[in-house]
């Protein structure tokens, strides 16, 4: 399909200097070259912390959240979101049943009341911190622990939209999906016109994207994918509308063999109607959030799909003719 091309037009890229010489996406996406670049993901830091969920999202009524083997209580109070503990130190009840007063849990079983400043040895919130779009809680007691999560730099100003989706796989394999950029254009046809390659390093992959508007409406933007941290993978458009625009992809341990991802949208604009669509972030947010989540129904069903080859003995690359 030939595109109408909308937006700042960006250089023509020279074919002779693009490291895929044009030869097929199949060609190009090396599962050798995964391995390495997740195996250099592996070795940074992550201090323990996982992204729980969308800041905005915790709400006083209290809910379960299972992360890092537990069962946890999520809920906030006058000062902020608290996570803890699900079970009830009396008897074990679950807290996420539990009503609220005055910020505290009072347990369905026996009324005792809970709040951010514990109970005993046994019961003791998480450490968490909000950095204003995610929730985060130092949870991996076998990771150098940080004062805070490591983040990206993120653009000065943003509509945000935050989805999240839990998987059938471990965090590597959500890590895998987004150091495999060539399956863009092919498994994502409804949102990607094309995908060319403009630098192939395993610290950093440097892309032009061509995102399908409607119908033949297209705008091509030039983005880099890096790995802050062992669990993360961030989209960062360089070149285009939207420069410094970021797209983070958070990948959280549930239990062996099943995670949780949480994608954050950080979308900006130097255009003059920027502060205008800013005012309107609770109306464009569905709209973000929705186009995020259609993407990942698919990229989790490859992330799954990754974790089975690997784990239940399923024909896989090595044995393809």
């Amino acid at each position: 399909m030939t595109f109408i091309k909308i937006g700042r037009a960006l250089p023509p890229v020279d074919p002779s200097t693009l490291p895929g010489r044009g030869r097929p996406d199949w060609v190009q996406c090396d599962e050798a070259f995964i391995g390495r670049a997740l195996d250099r993901a592996r070795t940074r830091e992550g201090g323990g912390w996982v992204v729980v969920d969308a800041s905005r999202r915790v709400t006083p009524k209290p809910r379960r959240i299972d992360l890092a083997d537990r069962e946890w209580v999520l809920w906030r109070d006058a000062d902020g979101p608290v996570m803890a503990p699900n079970a009830c130190p009396h008897l074990g009840a679950a807290l996420c049943e539990s009503r609220v007063h005055d910020g505290k849990l009072v347990c369905p079983w026996h009324g005792l009341a809970l709040g951010r400043r514990g109970h005993g040895p046994t019961w003791q919130p998480a450490r968490l911190h909000d950095d204003g779009v995610l929730l985060w809680a130092q949870l991996l007691d076998d990771e150098a622990p940080t004062d805070a999560p490591i983040l990206a730099p993120r653009p000065p100003a943003f509509l945000d939209g935050v989805v999240r989706m839990e998987a059938a796989c471990e965090p590597e394999d959500v890590v895998a999906n987004r150091l495999d950029p060539w399956h863009g254009a092919h498994f994502h046809p409804h949102s990607f016109g094309a995908l060319t390659m403009l630098s192939v390093q395993e610290d950093l992959l440097e892309l032009r994207v061509t995102f399908k508007i409607l119908g033949r409406l297209a705008m091509e933007v030039d983005c880099t994918f890096h790995a802050p941290t062992r669990r993360s993978i961030v989209m960062t458009i360089t070149r285009g509308d939207g420069v410094s625009s970021v797209v983070e992809s958070h990948a959280s341990p549930i239990r062996p063999g099943r995670s949780v991802l949480v994608e954050a949208t950080l979308a900006y604009s130097d255009r003059i109607g920027f502060p205008f669509m800013h005012r309107l972030a609770n109306v464009v947010r569905p709209f973000i959030e929705a186009r995020a989540k259609r993407l990942w129904v698919e990229d989790v069903a490859y992330a799954e799909r990754r974790y089975a080859l690997r784990h239940r003995a399923l024909p896989g690359p090595s044995s393809a003719a």
